[in-house]
């Protein structure tokens, strides 16, 4: 298997630059994990005792448990990277946006400000450039009058290796240039990242009972879905979720067994989805384990795109340099 041999190699941190990535909101580390492999040396902070324990436990970064506010004084940092959350701004959500407390957008606004970071990026729900565009473009003139030029992309993550439809919006603020890294020719499929695991029913597995099969297919006749939404080994999963992961949902994540029964997803199979390597251990209790996976940053995304950003960082970093060298001179 191609795939999971390739997310357990790449996905590894190694810390190779000297520019400091501080990861805002930084859940279980996913985005982290993506600039530990390329080579950042990141802090993280986050409230989620749960996330934040998972993030200490595999990355070289520390992070620090703490709810932020406009007001926490940073360490110094050269990027800032993070996921303010979402909720506020979700299709899914009550989409009360400005007005929800859970946005973090000015905190992540008062950080730039604060540390002023050569480059920074973030993420959320495609839902902020629909209903919420208005207040998406009063962030994006903020962030412009602090001498950033921004780029914006809805990327979706299964046109960068991961077998996975999850489009989420990207933002990346820098003074030099940048390039969104180019999407693979070929999709990964779910048997590439579970096809061993697909057949298998061990000790922890929950089977969907007579009453819950009875519901779904309700569901799905009411939502007009032509085929059943199970996981299929030819095609990329659906988007990932809390809540289609972690609660018993007309549309939770399932595996259909070669007997016909079938079970929901298995915390590895959850991970590799989301391309997490295997390595990756995390903590709290089931149901918190798989809030950890919905909400996060799939980490083989975050790595093609530290990649890319690594070279505006470095850009930035030459042009000073020559700066320099030219006064010098």
């Amino acid at each position: 298997m191609k795939y999971v041999k390739t997310i357990n190699r790449i996905l590894k941190p190694k810390i190779t630059e000297q520019a400091v990535v501080l990861d805002l909101f930084a859940g279980c580390g996913g985005l982290s994990l993506g600039f530990e492999a390329a080579g950042y040396k990141t802090i993280g902070f986050e409230m989620n005792t749960d996330a934040a324990a998972t993030y200490n436990k595999n990355l070289k970064g520390e992070c620090f448990t703490v709810k932020l506010g406009s007001d926490y004084k940073y360490p110094k940092a050269d990027i800032i990277i993070g996921g303010p959350p979402c909720q506020p701004f979700s299709v899914g959500g009550k989409q009360k946006g400005i007005d929800d407390t859970r946005n973090g957008f000015p905190i992540f606004i008062d950080a730039i400000k604060q540390v002023k970071p050569k480059v920074f990026l973030f993420e959320n729900v495609r839902g902020l450039l629909y209903a919420n565009k208005w207040y998406f473009e009063i962030v994006l003139e903020q962030l412009k009058s602090l001498g950033y030029t921004i780029e914006f992309k809805l990327l979706n993550a299964v046109q960068y290796g991961v077998p996975q439809n999850r489009e989420r919006l990207f933002v990346i603020g820098h003074k030099s240039a940048f390039s969104f890294p180019e999407p693979d020719k070929v999709k990964t499929v779910v048997g590439e990242a579970i096809g061993d695991l697909m057949s298998e029913t061990p000790p922890e597995s929950k089977f969907l009972n007579a009453a819950q099969d009875a519901y779904i297919a309700k569901y799905e006749k009411a939502s007009d879905c032509v085929n059943p939404r199970d996981l299929y080994a030819d095609r990329p999963a659906r988007t990932l979720t809390c809540r289609n992961l972690a609660g018993a949902t007309g549309d939770m994540q399932r595996v259909r067994l070669p007997d016909g029964r079938r079970r929901r997803l298995l915390i590895k199979e959850a991970a590799r989805l989301q391309s997490f390597p295997d390595w990756f251990e995390f903590s709290g209790q089931e149901t918190s384990q798989f809030n950890q996976i919905g909400n996060a940053v799939p980490p083989l995304l975050a790595y093609k795109i530290a990649l890319e950003l690594k070279n505006c960082f470095n850009l930035k970093s030459k042009t000073k340099s020559k700066v320099k060298q030219e006064e010098a001179a």
